[in-house]
């Protein structure tokens, strides 16, 4: 069965169309990597499949059910697709571990002792254990996203999106996280990527996106999109990112 369908997703930001009709289907177990310039429409469209942002037109399905039309259902939709930012988006004030058992506790109403040990495993997980009573502020930049991680590893989603996890990372962090989301791939993670990490995508991902201009422009494995792209603008794209090494 198709995990995740999207049919016709459009989006605009007053007269800017940033979404242009959009139909993708997601299989369980695959991991897509979406590129684009920027402005090509990649954050949005994240955000709008777990309802950050409100699709203007176009639907959203799970499991072959539409989902998304109902405000008493988007909690559980946010649960099933999980989602981890550019910039961490800690809440200051918690420890590490207090960062990953926060939805536990307010939004699955797990116990005290049950989130504290299943937030333990996951920044076991994630590499943190040694960190788990950390401020944000204590963390480095790489850390922090990998507490992001376990955070939402730790709502048990179908669906993993992350949002160019890596853009704000000092470069010698970066390894720190792609090593983690690479782990998760290999336990079969279903996931969606933006990133501008084209090494990582063409080694990790199993479908590759090429957005432009709101529109899906071109997609197929990373060895069709990354080494034989067939369209012009695609291949404008990666001539600007040769520092890459696939």
């Amino acid at each position: 069965m198709t995990l995740l369908r999207v049919v016709g997703l459009t989006k605009k930001f007053g007269p800017h169309a940033v979404l242009r009709g959009i139909d993708l289907d997601v299989q369980p177990g695959e991991r897509l990597a979406i590129l684009g310039a920027s402005g090509s429409g990649k954050s949005t469209l994240l955000r709008c499949l777990n309802f950050m942002e409100m699709p203007d037109s176009g639907t959203v399905m799970l499991d072959d059910k539409v989902v998304g039309r109902r405000e008493s259902e988007l909690v559980r939709v946010r649960q099933r697709i999980g989602m981890v930012f550019q910039q961490f988006n800690l809440f200051p004030h918690m420890t590490a571990i207090g960062n990953v058992m926060e939805g536990l506790r307010t939004v699955r109403r797990f116990p005290k002792a049950e989130a504290r040990a299943r937030a333990g495993k996951e920044l076991a997980r994630v590499g943190l254990a040694d960190k788990a009573e950390t401020y944000p502020a204590h963390l480095s930049g790489g850390q922090k996203q990998r507490v992001a991680i376990a955070r939402a590893l730790a709502m048990d989603p179908e669906l993993l999106l992350f949002d160019e996890p890596t853009s704000a990372l000092d470069p010698e962090l970066v390894g720190e996280v792609l090593n983690v989301i690479r782990a998760l791939a290999e336990e079969g993670r279903t996931m969606l990527l933006v990133t501008h990490e084209l090494g990582f995508a063409y080694h990790v991902a199993t479908r590759v996106i090429f957005l432009a201009d709101g529109t899906i422009h071109e997609q197929g494995t990373p060895d069709e999109v990354l080494k034989h792209p067939t369209k012009e603008r695609t291949r404008a794209f990666l001539a600007r990112h040769k520092e890459f090494s696939l």
